[in-house]
């Protein structure tokens, strides 16, 4: 038996002014899972994030998801705590990178106050994020699928993920929000919008579209009966877990 040994070159990630030093890699008989530190010297801001790659890939570009996790109240490490959902894509062939968001020296999430307004930044952030990682990702593995990227994001992380094409257009193909339930969700032909609806929590006014704007930017609104809001990390159980992976693989195959 053929042992294939993958091994994940941070050299070739490391850029003088962007990178930090920290890397850890660990090693999984179907993909590798690294995770490294970037450094936004623009906003003075550390990017942990964690890049899933399939050990072996057959043919064509690999497409790439970026994914960004609900609020964690800034203790860290929630990068990590959608991995079934992280490692059952990258396992379908997809070069997965998920992001922390969160610092455990920045401001906590307002819970109070208009959630438009007083949020607003905080997301600002996070599709600010998203793009610097894009753009890192295009100057160091050049050979992915730039253009179809998609953006996943559950709660607070799928409301940054509703952001994103509205604030920087053309750059993303494809938005699922895991229950996102603050920001409007795009509404736009120029990049295809999916939803996952939790079975306990409301969207506020606006942030889903109506009949009418759904059928005409064909945008696609599941609501899972079953699934409430915070069941859908890793606290889901194995029939969320597949309904979850089974919807999403599908959006991204649509």
């Amino acid at each position: 038996m053929i042992k294939v040994l993958y091994i994940f070159i941070i050299g070739l990630l490391t850029s003088h002014s962007s990178f930090g030093k920290s890397f850890e890699s660990k090693f999984h008989p179907e993909f590798s899972l690294d995770t490294l530190k970037l450094y936004d010297q623009s906003r003075q801001r550390e990017i942990p994030i964690a890049i899933y790659r399939p050990i072996s890939y057959l043919s064509g570009k690999q497409r790439i998801v970026i994914f960004s996790h609900g609020y964690g109240q800034n203790k860290g490490g929630d990068y990590l705590a959608y991995s079934y959902l992280t490692e059952f894509l990258v396992i379908k062939g997809f070069f997965v990178v998920s992001i922390q968001h969160e610092l455990a020296t920045d401001s906590l999430l307002p819970l109070t106050g208009n959630p438009q307004i007083v949020r607003r930044p905080f997301w600002e952030r996070g599709a600010d994020n998203i793009l610097f990682v894009i753009n890192e990702l295009k100057k160091t593995k050049p050979d992915l699928d730039f253009q179809h990227i998609s953006l996943i994001g559950h709660s607070n992380g799928g409301d940054m993920t509703a952001l994103f094409p509205q604030k920087y257009p053309n750059i993303v193909k494809k938005v699922i929000t895991l229950d996102n339930r603050r920001m409007a969700l795009p509404k736009s032909k120029q990049v295809q919008v999916y939803s996952l609806r939790s079975s306990d929590q409301a969207a506020d006014e606006g942030v889903l579209p109506t009949e009418k704007e759904a059928k005409k930017y064909k945008m696609k609104i599941v609501k899972l009966e079953n699934t409430t809001h915070n069941e859908m990390d890793d606290n889901a159980n194995d029939k969320q877990r597949k309904e979850i992976q089974e919807f999403i693989f599908t959006f991204l195959n649509d």
